[in-house]
């Protein structure tokens, strides 16, 4: 019984990421709704600046994904890929999540990240008819094409952080595992 509390409470205490990024999100979104209202008409507002012009604070809302995809589609059809498909996959990771024991205690943590930035999106797009807040504006100096990468919010950072994070424990657990596999066939294993 008490590997099984271990066990519940390793995979509960990251959960309280999930709840603290949805929770700064918010308040950050509200923060800049508040603090940089649109005008009408207008697109974006712009607020402080830092480092020169390579960060700025602007409010923008993104009725799209990534990048504005999909930002010119019925409210219907992006109502239905923006928040109902997201919902049941975030739902599918929370119970494949709790169902393995296969993750480390870092992956763990790092996909309690990825469904809070998940969510914190999610209601956005449920309870703001306007779109997403983003407001995080960076300088990109022509790269890729863009003068500036596409204004963010404080959820997409930390889904895009943890979710790489993830991804490098991931290639270097299969790395090791290799390596260990390679070493017990040496061995005659």
């Amino acid at each position: 019984m008490k590997s099984l509390d271990a066990n519940l409470k390793s995979k509960l205490l990251p959960i309280v990421l999930t709840l603290v990024v949805i929770i700064v999100d918010q308040i950050t979104k509200m923060l800049i709704v508040r603090y940089l209202p649109l005008k009408p008409g207008l697109y974006m507002a712009f607020g402080p600046q830092f480092l020169g012009d390579f960060l700025r604070i602007v409010h923008v809302r993104n009725m799209g994904a990534a990048f504005s995809f999909g930002a010119n589609w019925s409210a219907g059809a992006r109502r239905v890929f923006f928040s109902v498909v997201p919902t049941i996959i975030l739902i599918g990771v929370l119970i494949v999540y709790f169902r393995t024991n296969d993750f480390t205690k870092l992956q763990r943590w790092t996909i309690a990240g990825i469904v809070g930035g998940g969510f914190g999106n999610i209601i956005d797009r449920i309870f703001r008819a306007d779109g997403v807040v983003d407001f995080i504006d960076v300088k990109f100096f022509g790269l890729f094409g863009y003068e500036r990468w596409p204004t963010f919010n404080f959820a997409d950072s930390v889904v895009v952080v943890c979710g790489l994070i993830l991804l490098v424990s991931v290639i270097s657990g299969m790395i090791k595992e290799e390596k260990e596999h390679r070493k017990n066939k040496a061995k005659g294993e």
